[in-house]
């Protein structure tokens, strides 16, 4: 089965799995904010988010980051860690603890990685509670401060607790967020090497630098050969030179949304050991030479 039938595939079935009314929420959603937006920003900025947390994500996803001294965000669902699916196996508690100690980003993406429309305000609440005690068990200090819903699909009521509980709320509907940008349905970008080319990625960061725009990409698994709804590192590589070439900073979504506050992110205190370790791990995954 090509990536084009196997996407066309899984939007079908997601589809079919919403009602009328869940489908007009999601919709409503979109165009409906539920908080103040956020302030207009200063200066363009590109954040690199991964979903459902695929180990490759965690060690060569995030190896690439820290070689480039920058820092991803990471949706986790409980449920799913350390289980295998039709295209990748799920990170465990362990790789979680290493990325966070490095200083990457760990965000809520449900626990139950269920399909957000389906879920009334009370489930949807109860839900994200138990994501976020069950992730701060397994990761101590964890703290949960962002949102992204499970396979794009936001409601409503959804956004209006995500108001009283997390900072933002990640879609997957494509974009530049610029001007007034509602927190609780940014916009976001397949990293998907069949979606994502060298035009589109130059369009993407021009508009970014002629708009004071955020780029926030989206991906799951980093690999050769990766699924069709991952990259290749070579691909996360030339996002983030991109980025780099044009001045624009790539940060993590909390850190994006503590510059549209106008409060400086805080560096990680292990920055240059991050940085040496994620060479490192870039080498490893690369073939390239091992610690004797």
């Amino acid at each position: 089965m090509t990536p084009d039938a196997i996407l066309d595939r899984d939007a079908t079935d997601l589809r079919a799995r919403l009602s009328l009314r869940a489908r007009l929420s999601h919709r409503l959603s979109r165009h409906v904010p539920t908080a103040p937006a956020l302030p207009r920003l200063h200066g363009p900025m590109v954040s690199v988010t991964f979903d459902d947390v695929p180990d490759t994500a965690c060690s060569t996803g995030a190896a690439v980051l820290d070689a480039h001294g920058a820092k991803g965000t990471f949706y986790v669902s409980r449920t799913l860690l350390g289980t295998a699916t039709e295209h990748w196996r799920v990170a465990g508690a362990e790789a979680l603890a290493e990325i966070h100690r490095r200083g990457h980003e760990i965000g809520c993406h449900t626990h139950d990685h269920s399909l957000v429309p389906t879920l009334d305000t009370r489930d949807f609440a109860a839900d994200i509670g138990r994501n976020r005690d069950a992730l701060a068990a397994l990761v101590p200090g964890l703290v949960l401060e962002n949102f992204a819903f499970p396979y794009g699909y936001a409601s409503l009521a959804a956004k209006r607790v995500l108001s009283r509980t997390y900072g933002s709320g990640r879609s997957i509907v494509p974009g530049l967020n610029a001007g007034r940008i509602d927190r609780y349905f940014l916009r976001a970008n397949p990293l998907f090497d069949r979606c994502l080319d060298a035009g589109l990625l130059a369009r993407l960061m021009d508009d970014a630098v002629a708009r004071n725009g955020w780029v926030i990409f989206f991906g799951h698994d980093v690999a050769e050969g990766a699924s069709p709804y991952g990259c290749s590192p070579s691909l996360l590589e030339s996002t983030i030179a991109a980025a780099s070439r044009r001045g624009i900073p790539v940060v993590s979504i909390a850190e994006g949304m503590a510059r549209t506050r106008g409060v400086a992110g805080e560096r990680c205190p292990m920055q240059e050991e991050s940085r040496q370790s994620g060479e490192i791990s870039v080498q490893r995954a690369k073939g390239g030479p091992r610690d004797r």
